[in-house]
């Protein structure tokens, strides 16, 4: 089956300081016409920066099936947007093509594709006139259309006196219900209201279970995880790594937590020197904070006493990536008791099934004498659960925790 979008060689180059780069769009050309004069008077005083070739993109090469959600991860200045907008063709590339088959339709920035001085209904006319369709198709799909807004009174109010929310919604709902099909969002849904992203993604997993493809691009990497089925990680402007959503997000945090985590943490009473999960049927390197589902795992902490401790407890949180606490162990509900001496420590606790699905998950930690904490650290450590194609109860949206249990 052929591909439903083919990206080949796909370049973008800037000319910092340049008056005019080609494949600039409208506003980025009158913007430049603008200060053009500007800029020739401090070149006639020998005070304009020297202009530097930068390339936001280098060598793209992808292509995407009906019914993939691809979540494009990087960080800042990596390209994400860049690319989006080279794939909704409000930009040129420099160099390389796009060949896609359909219509394509774009929710990259707040009131992208609306005319300000038009009505909500005029403008969901409009963008649906530039994706090709008759009146009589947005006529089918305006009740829809209006309805998962929740915008009915407004609707033959001027986009420009909407708030940025219900530009957002009246946006993602127009190109959601106008059947294009390559649709392309950027982060803009953060905008709205976490009740309305949750029903924007949900509606996001249909447009894609009908056999469209969704380009996705989020910060937010619990919600791509949840959502996505395939990740390409983009960093310096090239694709540095495309596979499974899971395995992607796992090497691309991996990638930011190092140095950041596992961290030493003190203080004049207790010092934290390491925490780390390691698979109980094999202590290897290879193995540490990297769990596969259900399996048994040991979670081990050193450090140092600096006073006695006679009540010590102690808690680790896990959470996941959105920062929602999964489950809580506490030494004394089992009847450990942390020796009361001074110097060196090392304390393990077993995990006989660890009952999360494949992801990334975060572990707090706290140390408290009586009702007062000792030491407390967020973060503490970072662990991964692998990825088991065998199980399909494992795959992240199934959501975090795994419950082992059967039918009967």
């Amino acid at each position: 089956m052929k591909p439903v979008i083919s990206i080949s060689g796909i370049s973008k180059e800037y000319t910092l300081g340049s008056e005019l780069v080609a494949g600039q769009s409208f506003r980025e050309m009158v913007l430049s016409s603008l200060i053009s004069p500007f800029r020739k008077l401090r070149r006639l005083r020998g005070t304009d920066a020297t202009q530097t070739k930068f390339w936001a993109l280098k060598d793209i090469n992808f292509s995407a099936n009906r019914g993939e959600i691809v979540g494009i991860i990087g960080r800042n200045g990596a390209g994400k947007s860049t690319l989006l907008k080279i794939l909704s063709r409000i930009t040129a590339p420099t160099t390389g093509k796009i060949e896609y088959r359909g219509r394509m339709a774009s929710l990259l920035e707040v009131g992208t594709g609306f005319h300000p001085e038009l009505t909500g209904r005029e403008n969901i006319f409009l963008n649906g006139a530039i994706l090709g369709l008759s009146r009589k198709e947005i006529n089918l799909k305006l009740d829809d259309i209006v309805a998962f807004a929740e915008i009915e009174a407004f609707l033959d109010t001027p986009v420009k006196r909407y708030s940025s929310g219900m530009y957002v919604r009246l946006a993602f709902s127009v190109a959601a219900h106008l059947e294009a099909d390559i649709l392309v969002i950027d982060e803009v849904l953060a905008v709205g209201d976490s009740a309305f992203q949750r029903k924007c993604l949900g509606k996001i997993q249909d447009v894609a279970s009908g056999g469209r493809i969704v380009f996705f691009v989020s910060h937010n990497t619990a919600a791509v995880s949840r959502l996505c089925t395939r990740g390409i990680w983009l960093d310096e402007g090239k694709v540095k790594m495309d596979g499974s959503i899971q395995t992607v997000l796992n090497a691309y945090e991996a990638s930011n937590d190092q140095g950041a985590d596992n961290k030493i943490a003190s203080n004049n009473k207790i010092t934290i020197s390491a925490m780390s999960l390691t698979d109980d049927a094999d202590d290897t390197n290879d193995t540490k904070n990297h769990i596969a589902p259900m399996a048994a795992c040991v979670v081990e902490i050193s450090g140092s006493k600096h006073i006695k401790l006679s009540r010590a407890e102690v808690s680790i949180g896990v959470y996941d990536d959105a920062g929602a606490r999964l489950f809580l162990i506490n030494s004394n509900n089992s009847g450990f008791q942390m020796q009361q001496g001074l110097g060196d420590f090392m304390l393990r606790c077993k995990i006989r099934s660890l009952p999360l699905t494949s992801g990334r998950y975060t572990i707090n930690l706290s140390v408290n004498e009586g009702s007062e904490q000792i030491i407390g650290i967020v973060r503490a450590a970072v662990f991964y659960v692998k990825e088991e194609p065998s199980n399909p109860a494992a795959q992240p949206e199934y959501g975090p925790m795994l419950v082992d249990a059967s039918w009967y």
